[in-house]
């Protein structure tokens, strides 16, 4: 298996606190970037968190999706993405 670097990612949430979460993958969909992370260390919170990355000029940051459709759209494109990545890694 090829060792891959991992991305950490340090989110503050609307109470102050840090958490740090893996990029497991990225995907550019109709021109944005879509983000999929989990916690890097093993929490309550479990579970893959997608978010949208946001372009202005120099800066990026990410946002949640707020659109249904589209956070359905993405959910299923990083679920398939996913699966193949790690039914392969199984190999």
């Amino acid at each position: 298996m090829e060792d891959k670097e991992i991305e950490l990612l340090t989110l503050t949430d609307e109470e102050g606190n840090e958490h740090e979460l893996v990029i497991v993958d990225s995907v550019v969909a109709n021109g944005t970037e879509y983000l999929a992370l989990v916690p890097a260390q093993e929490s309550e919170e479990d579970g893959l968190y997608i978010y949208k990355v946001i372009k202005e000029g120099e800066e990026e940051y990410i946002e949640p999706i707020e659109d249904d459709k589209e956070f359905e759209e993405i959910s299923e494109t990083f679920e398939d993405r996913l699966s193949e990545l790690y039914d392969s890694e199984e190999d």
